[in-house]
């Protein structure tokens, strides 16, 4: 049986268009977030960082983080990055995929195949 699978991107960004494919085509149902319409939560931002850290959490080559002011780019820090992608959730790298106790962010094809692997 496999867990719920949950997709959190907008609805716009190639990436997430190409893991939501790959899902769909190989039969694995997924339940979509759009983090800039359906927003996110305090508590699922910390979940992710936990699980990946708030480094490779945080997309620092996004149009929204190029548009911030310099200070807010400067000596960031979990907690500051957290806050920023709470206000901006399009600076959350995509697509981040939750499949049980599995936090991934991007998409990978050959990651996805070991991920949603048959088990014998």
């Amino acid at each position: 049986m496999v867990d719920t699978v949950v997709l959190y991107g907008i609805k716009t960004c190639s990436t997430v268009k190409k893991a939501m494919k790959w899902l769909e085509d190989r039969g694995i149902p997924v339940r979509y977030h759009d983090v800039r319409k359906d927003g996110l939560t305090a508590a699922l931002l910390e979940g992710w960082v936990e699980a990946v850290g708030w480094e490779k959490l945080l997309n620092r080559s996004s149009l929204t983080f190029r548009r911030l002011d310099e200070a807010q780019k400067q000596d960031l820090t979990q907690a500051r990055a957290v806050a920023l992608m709470l206000e901006h959730p399009t600076l959350v790298r995509r697509p981040v995929l939750e499949s049980g106790k599995t936090v991934t962010v991007g998409f990978r094809p050959e990651f996805y195949e070991g991920l949603f692997a048959p088990t014998a």
